[in-house]
């Protein structure tokens, strides 16, 4: 009988393992596997321990005295990590980890609330944005009896890009669109979200839902709160350098620019019609909001980031002497968003674009009343809509 080569042995071996693990030890192979992919996870970047907030504290019996959630910092900070989860939970998702080793759960775990909902593309199958709820239950085990004021009674969170697996392509598809068009409401997204905070608002009241997203996401968040506030329907809402590029936008400055350099040319020349002036004037007028409700959304920009920058162009035609400090008032009263700049000064685009910053130690926060150019493009057809069509904010349907 021939010798087998040490080669072969090995492999015969090899397999005789594989046979007896297959037949007789399968179940502790498994428990080996998953304490590895535990390991895997504890030590993982995206790891909530390594990655998250080192100074935020989860709910406690405090909060029934004096609420964390009334800290714009601690609100920020949470509703970021919300946002993580939403990353992590497509990241889960491509690379197949199951509940006992996922990353995305402890992102929203320390704050006492759950995950109710995914939303998906029906695209591509991907998860671009979910529904947390408040976890009772969970907030009960920590003697934490009522929901603390200012937290949210769900939170509908929406990610941004994600340049990774199949889900990308989709992505920068809706990017391209904002890029073209600067709207989202042809994207299967827009209309998935819309029905989802609908369907929140409905069930627990405007004043205890949240819509956040960062990037992408954030414009999806900023055209759906838009939407809803069209009908009188006025949602908190959190976007983390919102995307502020665009194409369409670029088109219109162009068009503003010649007009003002044709009414400077036509002011120079020896005749013309005062009431056509006066119709110009009156066309070109800055706009003011009136004395109407508003639905002022929260915006967290980073003037390093080159996406979400132009957020932060002063309307000269409002008021050039409105300076981003932290007691600075808006002309008349009024407020067109809440805009947070970080002001760390210069950052690569990587670090000034990233949802990470907003929960990080060292953040440095200036906040202004701010009305600039942009704000009030996107937000001036909320407040010139004809009376009638203005409705009163949505309130929860009785049980």
């Amino acid at each position: 009988m021939a010798k087998r080569s040490a080669e072969e042995e090995v492999e015969v071996w090899d397999d005789d393992v594989i046979t007896m693990t297959l037949e007789g030890e399968k179940v502790i192979v498994k428990e080996m596997i998953n304490k590895e992919d535990e390991s895997e996870s504890e030590s993982h970047p995206y790891a909530f321990h390594v990655s998250g907030p080192r100074n935020v504290s989860s709910p406690n019996w405090r909060d029934l005295i004096n609420s964390s959630w009334k800290d714009a910092n601690y609100k920020r900070t949470v509703i970021a990590c919300f946002i993580q989860a939403i990353y992590l939970l497509e990241l889960d998702r491509q690379e197949n980890r199951k509940e006992e080793n996922a990353l995305a759960p402890k992102w929203w775990i320390p704050f006492k609330y759950r995950l109710v909902e995914t939303l998906i593309d029906e695209r591509d199958g991907s998860i671009f944005g979910a529904i947390l709820e408040w976890d009772r239950a969970a907030a009960l085990a920590d003697l934490v009896f009522i929901r603390p004021s200012g937290a949210p009674r769900a939170v509908l969170a929406l990610r941004g890009t994600l340049l990774k697996g199949p889900t990308m392509r989709r992505d920068i598809e809706d990017d391209l669109r904002f890029l073209a068009w600067e709207s989202l409401k042809g994207s299967v997204r827009f209309s998935c979200a819309m029905q989802a905070l609908k369907s929140l608002v409905g069930k627990f009241g405007s004043n205890n839902v949240c819509i956040a997203g960062h990037s992408l996401g954030a414009g999806f968040a900023l055209q759906v709160g838009k939407s809803l506030a069209k009908e009188g329907i006025y949602v908190e809402a959190h976007l983390f350098n919102p995307p502020s590029v665009s194409l369409a936008m670029s088109l219109r400055n162009i068009g503003e620019k010649a007009g003002f350099v044709w009414k400077r040319f036509k002011s120079m020349l020896p005749s013309g019609s005062e009431a056509q002036t006066s119709s110009e004037e009156i066309a070109t007028k800055p706009f003011q909001f009136g004395s109407l409700k508003q639905w002022v959304p929260h915006l967290y920009i980073n003037n390093s980031d080159y996406i979400c920058c132009s957020y932060t162009d002063p309307d000269e035609a409002q008021n050039k002497n409105q300076a981003d400090k932290e007691n600075a008032k808006p002309s008349n009263g009024q407020v067109a968003a809440k805009l947070f700049l970080s002001s760390k000064g210069k950052q690569k685009f990587l670090e000034a674009h990233g949802i990470e910053q907003w929960w990080s130690d060292n953040l440095e926060l200036q906040m202004a009343l701010n009305s600039s150019r942009l704000i009030s493009q996107q937000l001036k057809s909320l407040y010139s809509l004809p009376p009638t069509s203005r409705q009163t904010a949505a309130k929860p349907l009785k049980s």
